[in-house]
């Protein structure tokens, strides 16, 4: 995995600053249970001596907190910068309704992503109907695109080097046994998804769920509507389900699908 000073990219102004952020970016991308100091110091590239002095700072501004096994979580000050941006990030008002009107069809968790300031980012979301279902992937939640069936298509949709770009800067958490996270497999994906015009990932992101996505707007779009839904229900109406997100994204083009 790349760290917070990959060769090739620019050089930020301020390097420990990048690194503590590289390094709360990594505290976040784990489960409950945190993350210890000799994983981060391998994730990050780093020597654990910068990262405990890291982790220290950090913890005196109560950014991170250390739990009794020696692992450590998000601290209590992370909550402030999450409220500013919840209260100040503002979705595009028109994506709302295809999150909404594809849960109401589908029955199943929905959310639009897109491309913001380089990043891939869930910029609105709704829930279904039905009694089971996938949690909801929280408003600017912007991680494990290589994961996510919206966010390999939107990279599937995108030039090769700014491809190259992201997939250096963001690391590639083999979040399941599933998660493909070689290169070499994602590109394949991409091609697989560039011929059949959708996205999907089956439980690579979340054991027991799968997400199917398409593109709003002719590919290459910047945009992409999809669901998740448990495994088994989403294998089953697969085709369903494709023909109804596509039905949404068609009806608010003014085209018949």
């Amino acid at each position: 995995m790349a760290g917070a000073d990959s060769p090739g990219e620019p050089k930020p102004r301020v390097r420990s600053a990048a690194r503590a952020i590289a390094l709360l970016q990594a505290i976040a991308a784990h489960g409950g249970g945190g993350i210890g100091a000799t994983e981060l110091a391998r994730d990050l590239g780093l020597s654990r001596q910068v990262v405990y002095h890291l982790l220290h700072t950090l913890s005196a501004l109560q950014m991170v907190r250390k739990t009794n096994g020696n692992r450590y979580l998000l601290g209590l000050g992370v909550a402030t910068l999450a409220q500013g941006f919840n209260r100040q990030f503002q979705a595009p008002d028109f994506l709302l309704p295809y999150a909404r009107e594809a849960a109401e069809a589908t029955g199943e968790t929905a959310y639009a992503v897109g491309w913001v300031e380089g990043e891939i980012v869930v910029l609105a979301s709704a829930r279904g109907g039905l009694p089971v279902q996938a949690a909801e992937i929280p408003r600017g939640f912007a991680g494990d695109a290589h994961a996510r069936a919206s966010g390999k298509l939107l990279l599937a949709m995108s030039p090769e080097d700014q491809v190259d770009a992201y997939l250096q800067r963001h690391p590639r958490t083999r979040r399941t046994a599933h998660t493909v996270a070689s290169r070499s497999g994602l590109k394949a994906q991409f091609a697989e998804i560039r011929e059949q015009g959708f996205g999907m990932d089956r439980e690579e992101f979340a054991e027991g769920l799968s997400c199917l996505a398409v593109p709003i707007g002719r590919m290459p779009a910047a945009f992409a509507l999809g669901i998740s839904a448990p495994t088994d229900r989403l294998t089953e109406r697969q085709a369903a389900y494709l023909h109804s997100l596509r039905g949404v994204v068609a009806a608010h083009e003014g085209t018949s699908e």
